[in-house]
């Protein structure tokens, strides 16, 4: 760009819209002269002694004396709305026996396996004992007594299991829930047959891995 270009002068009527003065040559000179040597002078070095002498310097890491806060977990659903969002709710094109068989043979192989066998040679106190801490999603029982008697002979898979309730499927495709209390079931697996009184049974399968239960229960039907 030409020098000359650069000293012109700007026009007064540009000089009202860009809200700009023309400054005299030697206030221009001077003010360029100044902006060059700030800003092209290499700083000063600085003292490395004195600034140490002044400053402290971590030479390693310290924990900090503040007790770190626990983040809280998330809580769940509760009860209520699990039952807005239909989370336990089984739509009606699968409640149907055959879909449960796979459930049930991979329940038989967990209760053999948590029996150690079950051979006939097993105690009986001992098979009780496991079973009554077990999970029954995906067994096939059947309702031998109740007070209501609409329920005996009652057969299917359980697929769900709640504090006071079994949910389950019958051969016929039906969707049958069964209240525990005042009722009595039947589990069979390879020729052993065990029965489940539901006043006894009133918890959720969760829970009952930690409860104590005695072997002989009784039922006032």
């Amino acid at each position: 760009m030409d020098e000359a270009a650069v000293d012109t002068h700007i026009p007064r009527d540009l000089e009202k819209v860009l809200g700009v003065k023309t400054q005299i040559r030697s206030k221009a000179q001077a003010f360029t002269q100044a902006f060059l040597k700030r800003n092209t002078e290499p700083e000063p070095q600085k003292d490395a002694k004195g600034l140490l002498s002044h400053k402290a310097v971590i030479l390693e890491y310290s924990r900090s004396n503040k007790k770190t806060l626990h983040k809280k977990r998330p809580k769940g659903l509760n009860a209520q709305q699990k039952r807005e969002i239909k989370i336990f709710h089984i739509k009606s094109e699968h409640q149907r026996y055959e879909l449960f068989l796979p459930l049930h043979d991979l329940w038989k192989q967990y209760i053999i396996d948590l029996c150690n066998g079950l051979k006939p040679t097993s105690s009986p106190h001992s098979v009780q004992q496991k079973l009554l801490k077990a999970d029954f999603h995906g067994a096939i029982i059947t309702v031998v007594r109740s007070k209501c008697p609409s329920y005996v002979g009652t057969t299917g898979i359980l697929i769900q299991e709640f504090k006071h309730v079994f949910k389950m499927i019958t051969k016929q495709d039906k969707f049958k829930v069964i209240p525990k209390r005042n009722s009595v079931f039947q589990v069979e697996i390879n020729g052993f047959i065990s029965f489940i009184y539901g006043n006894k049974f009133e918890q959720r399968a969760s829970e009952r891995s930690a409860k104590k239960f005695k072997i002989c229960g009784s039922i006032d039907l």
